[in-house]
């Protein structure tokens, strides 16, 4: 039975709190200044060092700016090392609103055919109405990029470059969503053979306001350039599928594993009515320990090689300096109260779920192999951190860090079969299903 809170309750906090000394000094405190100023811990702030014993990163860092398009930024960023190596760039970039127009694209038609599928579900079903809640978002997850690139290629950025709603997705996303919320409207008031003649319709209106805001995507595109010696290099016209297929390594051989310890390690994974290209693989996740993740990484680095991941980038951060420390601020000194959760309970909970992807491009290595802090590549803009690259304390990777994309030769051997069973099938609500 539910309890109303008695006026002698609510005195008795009252007077517990007037009582402690502490909780008057942490209250004069926080009502002056921010709380993420007062609980910051300074000898955490002073042992953060941005120097790396493994780094492979040689290049200037990406912006996203008003979009949440991370998970193409570190997808693009993370293969990108190709490129540099065999031209002698001194600054390059995959275009980020080529791949985002078509994932604009295919997402709808992924929306609209789910739509199409679940018609006769009651409108207040969980899945529906979960989907309609957000059809079109900027997310996404690492199969969904390799889909993009299998199937569309990529561009250099002069190709196709930034548009203001690449920048800023708002007022875009709010007419898409328009579109597709009234597609599914028309799906469901349709009889069933006309179903997908409503999807066509609406897919050509998306097209139409997709090229409005991204402009139109290059078919083809001359690639020549000056390396940073000054010497002028002309590949001549090349598909943007010719220039993935060059420059890009084969992504069918990298898998996405994550940490959720909720479920079972050593299984697969997938989440209901999550992807955007309809046809392509599904999205499937390997569960592994933490530790086999970690290791992963640091032979990935040791060889050269960036690893696209993702976190919860907003637990324990401080923005300005660019850091990650798992006790960077002590909220619970500062309160007085206890407020530690497990990693799966966090995630049952809805504490916490993947909500960014970035890039390792480095690792600090005691003198035992142990990673003692790593270097991430953030696409926030070279205003943070060390010019845009942030600096994250071991501390933090256990608990916040969930997922990476390596070679299936990185993974231990009881994991690889793994790989080949049939997925178990998580909701589409589940925390697994969060798009960076």
């Amino acid at each position: 039975m539910a309890q109303a809170l008695s006026p002698e309750v609510i005195q008795n906090f009252a007077e517990k709190f007037e009582a402690d000394p502490a909780a008057r000094i942490a209250q004069n405190a926080v009502t002056q200044t921010p709380i993420t100023k007062v609980a910051e811990d300074r000898e955490v702030i002073n042992s953060i060092d941005p120097t790396m014993s493994v780094k492979v990163d040689k290049w200037p860092i990406t912006n996203q700016k008003k979009s949440g398009r991370c998970w193409l930024f570190s997808g693009l960023n993370s293969l990108k090392n190709a490129v540099y190596e065999e031209t002698g760039l001194e600054k390059f970039e995959f275009s980020q609103a080529y791949q985002h127009f078509w994932d604009k694209l295919e997402k709808a038609n992924y929306f609209l055919s789910s739509m199409i599928d679940l018609a006769e579900e009651d409108v207040d079903n969980r899945t529906v109405h979960y989907l309609l809640s957000d059809p079109i978002g900027d997310g996404g997850q690492w199969n969904m990029f390799v889909a993009l690139v299998e199937k569309y290629g990529v561009v250099p950025k002069y190709a196709m470059p930034e548009t203001e709603s690449s920048s800023n997705t708002s007022a875009m996303n709010r007419t898409l969503e328009m579109l597709l919320r009234r597609g599914a409207r028309d799906i469901r008031a349709a009889e069933a053979a006309e179903r997908d003649a409503v999807r066509a319709s609406v897919m050509e209106q998306i097209y139409r306001v997709l090229a409005i805001h991204l402009g139109t995507p290059p078919q083809k595109f001359v690639w020549q350039w000056e390396n940073k010696d000054g010497e002028f290099h002309r590949e001549g016209e090349m598909t943007p599928l010719e220039f993935a297929h060059k420059y890009l390594p084969d992504l069918s051989e990298l898998v996405c594993v994550v940490n959720d310890p909720r479920n079972e390690y050593g299984k697969l994974y997938t989440v209901d009515r999550l992807g955007n290209v309809v046809g392509a693989k599904p999205v499937t996740y390997l569960n592994v320990p933490i530790e086999v993740i970690r290791t992963a990484v640091i032979e990935q680095l040791k060889e050269g090689h960036p690893v696209w991941m993702g976190c919860d980038t907003g637990k324990q951060s401080d923005r300005d300096r660019g850091i990650w420390d798992g006790k960077l601020f002590d909220y619970e000194g500062t309160y007085g109260i206890d407020l530690e959760m497990s990693k799966a309970d966090e995630l049952r909970f809805g504490e916490s779920m993947m909500t960014h992807a970035m890039v390792f491009t480095g690792v600090d290595l005691d003198e035992a192999g142990s990673p003692r802090r790593w270097r991430i590549e953030n696409s926030w803009g070279d205003g943070m951190g060390d010019k845009g690259f942030w600096t994250m304390n071991d501390s933090w990777f256990d608990q916040h860090v969930f997922e990476i994309a390596v070679p299936k030769s990185r993974l231990p051997e009881e994991y690889l079969a793994a790989l080949d069973s049939e997925p178990a099938v998580l909701p589409a609500w589940d925390p697994m299903g969060s798009l960076a």
